[in-house]
Order: structure tokens, then C-alpha cells, then sequence
């Protein structure tokens, strides 16, 4: 029997929310219906982290000799990774069931807030009605720089406009903030950045790493001219390397590059060791640091997420963009950021009971002399786009090791 993806709607605060869901990846492509529709920020360690590409560790730290990489390894991994992906599409990304979710663009963004949250979700499509098309994503980012606008001092957006203040109103905003308007003043409009159900995954990890966006929606319409569009998943570099750990594992003999240790290659991003200089100082947070310097770290630093760490720098938890959702509970996002510390901050998204030092069971981290394969796998589970680099035993923060560094050290 061939199942069909189904396409619902339910009324969410007066506007139109809807969900593609419970479809089989194999299923027959079917058109889309139309729906209706500045405090200090180095208060804590230091910041600001670009995702640099290489490290210092040193010989007498490690204790143990640095393995030597062959060029002519690496060249061979990443042709036979490459020749992989691009030999399977965007279509395999499919789970056999699921569900996806957008929001119509006139939703007010307070309601969008509450609704990812709700979802638990940091990040959705926006679809809109008039156009007929997607035109766009709405992100964890957007809801830190909201609340970043509704802190300046003099800022035009208040918490009472929040109710009324749709995504698109917020959209138009944000151009005119960051100035991306044309000779006339009015909004350059951004195209929203996709794969195409066809679309090799060599081509779509690269789209990803391009634009330096966390996902892109894959898209099918079934006419040339790209109407009635339809929302077929949310790509991600962590499905494309679950692809790539289920098909290597069990031939990675033959890739020696995947057996070495991380802290071999350059690969990641590291705290510099004493007497060693770094242009790139590595960004860390205590737990008593205000939640708005985070924001503004997370923001000004580029970084998706930051450690928190006690006094001897040893993991307690991680902060990340998509930690901004937990603010919907009881409204928090109405308080003072400057006064909720990252600990409170933290603590709305976990349960009350849960002590403090377990919550740290979240952080994903791994050690620097773990293969690159065992690093990929870990980075291949849903939801995990870091690991936290740590020393054994102490948990002492070593530094961070992401899917984009991953991704850029496979494909050059």
C-alpha cells in the first residue's frame, strides 16, 4: 500500500500553523494545498570563536608522540566521501516516517515563540500564503536578537507589540537594522535557501557550510515553475553524516584518516595553552554570568553555543542558541537579562528536581584522543551539532569540535 504525505492545519492563536506529517519516504510526491493562512560581554572567560582550523596541543601535555596524517590519506578519504555524496540525493535523507513543521509568515512572533517551544523545536520554515511559496526560515537567532532589540535602550519594539508584531513585520525589521536595503530604501528581499528533493548531498552539504545556515528545507514542486510546493524535511549535516557513519563503518579500515585521533588532524577549535598565543581566544561562561552576555556572546562571536564552566574551567553545561526557546515557560523572555544569570536561564528547560552538576549529562563531549570516526558518530545522533572537547577525568575544558568542522576537513 503507498502512503501519502498528509498536510493539516489548526488554528494557533487566531493564525493559521501547519504541520506535513506521517508520510513514507518512498510514497508518490504529491502537490502541497494551499494553506491559510550591553553589559560586558567578557564578564566571564574570554569570547569570541570563529570555528578556527587548527590547534596547539603539545607533546609534553599529550605525553605520547603526534601520529603523522599522509597527504596522500587525506586526499584518498576525502575523494572516496566525496564520490559518496554525491552519488545519493537529498530524497535518502527521509525518515521512513515523521513530521515537519512551518509557520504561516503572519503569525505574531510572540505566538511563533511559544509554538517552537511547545514543539521543541529552535528553528521552522516560513510559508507564505500570498506568494504561495516558502520564503523563509525562523530561527533561534531571530528570537536572541528580539530580545537583544527589546533591551536597547530606545529600542522602536516593545514586549506589548510582541502580541501584534508578525514574523514578516520582523523580517522587514531586521533588514532595515542590518541596512540590507536597496537605493530606494525598501528591504532587499532574501531567497530562502533549499535543496531540491534530487539534489546530491555533496551539493547540499556544501549549500550548508556555504551559507552558514543550520538546515535547509528540501522542497519538491511537481511543475517547472515551482508552484504548489511541498515540504518534504529539514536537511541537516548531521543527517548527511549518519549517512556517512552507516555506509564507512564497517570499511574504515581502508580509510586510515577516520582511525587517527582528533587532536592529530586540524580539526576543531581549541583553548590555547599557557605561553601559547591564539588570535582566536576561545569563548567560556560561569554559570553566574548574566544571561544577556551570553546572548550577546552567541551573537557577536558567532558561535551556536557556549561551555559553562566552574572556577578550574571544567564542564558544568553548555548554553546554546537554541536554549533561547526555554525563555517561552511563564514568559521569562519579560524579565530583566540582565539579572537571570546562564544558570537560571538553563534551569527553565530542565526538570526543577534534577540536581545542577547532573544536568551536565546533556553536554555532549568527547576526548581529544578519540578516532575521528567515533567523533563523527557521536555528531551523527539527532540534535548534536558539538562536543565539548574534554580532559579525562577532570572534565577540564580542552575545546570544541563541530559538524562544520567536521564537514570542512572531509571535503577541503
Amino acid at each position: 500500500m503507498m502512503l501519502f504525505p498528509i498536510q493539516f492545519t489548526w488554528p494557533y492563536g487566531g493564525r493559521s500553523v501547519f504541520i506535513s506529517g506521517s508520510f513514507n519516504r518512498w510514497a508518490e510526491l504529491v502537490p502541497m494545498s494551499q494553506v491559510e493562512g550591553a553589559p560586558n560581554v567578557f564578564q566571564a572567560v574570554c569570547a569570541v570563536s570563529h570555528g578556527c582550523h587548527e590547534h596547539r596541543i603539545s607533546a609534553v601535555t599529550l605525553n605520547q608522540a603526534m601520529p603523522r596524517i599522509s597527504e596522500e590519506d587525506v586526499q584518498a578519504c576525502r575523494h572516496r566521501i566525496s564520490v559518496f555524496l554525491a552519488a545519493h540525493t537529498a530524497y535518502e535523507l527521509l525518515p521512513e516516517s515523521g513530521k515537519v513543521v512551518a509557520l504561516d509568515v503572519n503569525l505574531p512572533v510572540k505566538q511563533a515563540f511559544h509554538f517552537l517551544s511547545e514543539q521543541g523545536i529552535a528553528l521552522a520554515p516560513l510559508w507564505d500564503n500570498c506568494k504561495g511559496k516558502f520564503v523563509g526560515v525562523l530561527s533561534a537567532s531571530d528570537f536572541i536578537l528580539i530580545l537583544r532589540e527589546l533591551g536597547n535602550h530606545g529600542s522602536n519594539l516593545t514586549e506589548e507589540e510582541l502580541e501584534t508584531h508578525t514574523i514578516s513585520a520582523w523580517k522587514e525589521g531586521k533588514a532595515y537594522m542590518n541596512r540590507q536595503v536597496d537605493g530606494h530604501g525598501r528591504p532587499i528581499p532574501k531567497h530562502l535557501i533549499y535543496a531540491g528533493s534530487c539534489d546530491n548531498l555533496k551539493d547540499v552539504t556544501l549549500k550548508i557550510l556555504q551559507s552558514g545556515v543550520a538546515i535547509v528545507p528540501v522542497i519538491h514542486s511537481p511543475s517547472e515553475d515551482g508552484s504548489f510546493p511541498q515540504l518534504l524535511h529539514l536537511a541537516s549535516l548531521s543527517g548527511i553524516l549518519k549517512c556517512l557513519c552507516r555506509y564507512f563503518k564497517h570499511c574504515s579500515d581502508s580509510l586510515p584518516v577516520l582511525q587517527l585521533p582528533i587532536y592529530a588532524m586540524p580539526l576543531g577549535t581549541w583553548v590555547p595553552r599557557i605561553g601559547e598565543s591564539s588570535s582566536r581566544p576561545f569563548a567560556m561562561l560561569r554559570p553566574t554570568a548574566s544571561l544577556s552576555s551570553a546572548l550577546n556572546m552567541l551573537v557577536q562571536a558567532r558561535v551556536s553555543s557556549i561551555p559553562i564552566v566552574d572556577d578550574n574551567d571544567s564542564l558544568l553545561d553548555i548554553y546554546s542558541r537554541s536554549d533561547i526557546t526555554a525563555l517561552a515557560k511563564g514568559r521569562a523572555y519579560t524579565h530583566n537579562l540582565n539579572e537571570m544569570t546562564v544558570y537560571q536561564a538553563l534551569q527553565l528547560g530542565q526538570d526543577s528536581n534534577t540536581p545542577y552538576e547532573m544536568r551536565s549529562q546533556r553536554c555532549q563531549m568527547c576526548l581529544r584522543t578519540d578516532t575521528l570516526l567515533k567523533v563523527m558518530e557521536q555528531l551523527a545522533n539527532p540534535g548534536v551539532r558539538r562536543l565539548v572537547i574534554v580532559e579525562a577525568g577532570s572534565n577540564r575544558v580542552e575545546g570544541v569540535v563541530s559538524l562544520t568542522d567536521v564537514f570542512r576537513f572531509l571535503l577541503g
